[in-house]
């Protein structure tokens, strides 16, 4: 199954809320990647440009769509990036097929 990784940051409101009533977040995250088939690998806070980040594995892209629209359909975050991320090989499958492609620079 695919992975991916994910940034996020939560609104300032989500942020009084937590401290409010502190809860992990993780137990949810799995919950809804395991909804659609998935796994979640890791749920990470940080400090820096983002709050948060994920891994997860997903059955496919689309799954993986569905648990990113329902999270930020929620409205407790500002931010949600998602990054497919590619094993070796799979990398090493699309260089071979870059060759093939026959790509030509703009004007040449």
């Amino acid at each position: 199954m695919p992975l991916y990784l994910s940034k996020f940051s939560y609104t300032p409101e989500t942020w009084a809320r937590m401290i409010s009533n502190p809860e992990d977040r993780g137990k949810a995250a799995q919950a809804y990647i395991e909804s659609v088939g998935g796994k979640l690998h890791g749920f990470w806070y940080a400090f820096g440009s983002h709050d948060g980040y994920n891994l997860w594995e997903a059955p496919d892209n689309v799954s993986m769509a569905a648990v990113a629209l329902a999270i930020t359909g929620g409205g407790a975050l500002s931010s949600l990036e998602t990054t497919v991320l590619l094993t070796v090989d799979e990398t090493l499958d699309a260089l071979r097929m870059a060759a093939e492609v026959g790509y030509r620079a703009p004007g040449t």
